[in-house]
């Protein structure tokens, strides 16, 4: 009897851990084939296939009269969400991935839930993870008064397999009409003007015009997936008039639907480019498949100048597996400075002055195939020029690495990378 108990026990502790091995292996794959193949460069930046291919190939349409304005840090980027919101007559969509404590976080939940009380259709999409430090009493607060919250992929039995999966967008659309996209959460690390390392070097970017639908959609596509819930109509897809004179997409990525068509859009700017790539990146840790195109741009005399975290970071893990890479981009004519003041969390791709890519992907294998992203692509010479500007301000406030600094780095930093290396996959 006690050999046929033990039998048993053996049996249920196998099919447990089988399981767990099973969930575990679910959760660190997207379930999608990677791309494995260069893509053929068939054309320029400044062909019209390029433009075709990228809003015919690989998302929505580029949308002609748009505007989007860039608002630099807290100072900035706050206070144009915040009278949105208090200025909404029909609808609020807002999701983010980190909404933590703290006065910023109270001043949106107490917009949000005074429009909800005047009438208006307010939907909040938190991601579980990231939201897990706002405040209990924010939550009750915006729930009383008729927010509807969600939980993007909350813990559930039957949902295990997906909670790798978050989403890492950063949506705010006001009646249909205005929107907001970036890298900024709501959380007090993002609020004043990036004057020290409890403030963060960050950029988000305020929209008008026909592509905020698109931004809607992108909105409605997740909350759809943690609802089961359409939401359209006039209050939500209103029409939108002219506001510019931008060409802007907005692209969206997620493992359900597509995880690989965020690292294919990068792939094909970067094949196209003829003069000139800039990248501000949060998180940089490309595969070897993204290494290799970028050192292709190079070898045809393309300009590659980054700007990633320094000193200050919220992840010494990724540093150390970004600083890993770095070796042959930088023999092979790379710019890669690092940013000194504080924690440096833009993202942004600027593509021969005449494409620019913002939102919330970073340059790693967790936004290419495991987070939900979206990115505000903008076909416009101008506003090129003025991220442009941008960029190079930043550089003022940045330290240039050289190979051979690389090469001399301490024994300690080469083994963390090494270990962290290991974690690529995750990263």
């Amino acid at each position: 009897m006690k050999k046929k108990r033990r039998t048993v026990m053996v049996v249920f502790l196998t099919f447990i851990a089988t399981c767990a091995l099973v969930l575990l292996a679910l959760n660190f794959t997207a379930g999608e084939k990677k791309i494995e193949h260069q893509i053929a460069r068939l054309y320029t930046s400044a062909d019209p296939q390029f433009e075709r291919d990228m809003g015919l190939l690989l998302g929505p349409g580029l949308l002609d009269g748009n505007q989007v304005v860039e608002l630099l840090n807290g100072d900035q980027i706050f206070p144009p969400m915040l009278q949105a919101i208090r200025g909404a007559h029909t609808s609020i969509t807002f999701e983010t991935y980190i909404y933590w404590s703290g006065d910023i976080g109270q001043q949106f939940a107490q917009a949000l839930s005074e429009r909800a009380r005047a009438g208006v259709a307010v939907h909040v999409l938190l991601d579980w993870v990231g939201s897990a430090k706002i405040e209990e009493s924010f939550l009750t607060e915006m729930k009383d008064a008729g927010v509807e919250i969600e939980k993007f992929h909350e813990p559930k039995w039957y949902d295990l397999a997906r909670l790798n999966n978050r989403t890492h967008r950063k949506l705010l659309v006001v009646d249909g009409q205005i929107g907001f996209t970036g890298g900024v959460g709501i959380a007090p690390l993002w609020t004043g003007h990036a004057q020290d390392p409890d403030h963060w070097r960050d950029s988000h970017y305020q929209v008008t015009g026909p592509v905020v639908a698109q931004m809607q959609a992108t909105f409605l596509d997740n909350w759809l997936k943690a609802t089961g819930r359409v939401m359209h109509g006039a209050r939500y897809f209103p029409p939108i008039a002219p506001a510019g004179t931008m060409q802007a997409q907005m692209f969206s990525s997620s493992p359900s639907s597509g995880s690989e068509s965020m690292q294919l859009m990068y792939h094909l700017a970067i094949t196209a480019a003829e003069h000139s790539i800039d990248f501000s990146v949060a998180y940089f840790v490309p595969d070897s498949l993204t290494r290799q195109l970028l050192i292709d741009a190079l070898q045809r005399g393309v300009r590659l100048r980054f700007i990633t975290p320094g000193e200050h970071t919220d992840t010494e893990t990724v540093k150390a597996a970004s600083r890993a890479t770095w070796g042959p981009l930088l023999q092979a004519g790379a710019q890669i400075y690092t940013y000194e003041p504080t924690m440096y969390h833009c993202k942004v791709m600027i593509v021969d002055n005449r494409m620019v890519s913002v939102g919330s992907t970073n340059f790693d294998n967790r936004s290419f195939r495991l987070n939900d992203e979206a990115n505000l692509n903008v076909y416009d010479p101008a506003f090129a020029a003025r991220q442009t500007a941008v960029f190079e301000d930043d550089l003022q406030r940045a330290r240039r690495v050289t190979y051979e600094a690389w090469l001399e780095r301490p024994w300690r930093e080469k083994l963390a990378e090494r270990f962290a290396s290991l974690l690529g996959s995750q990263l």
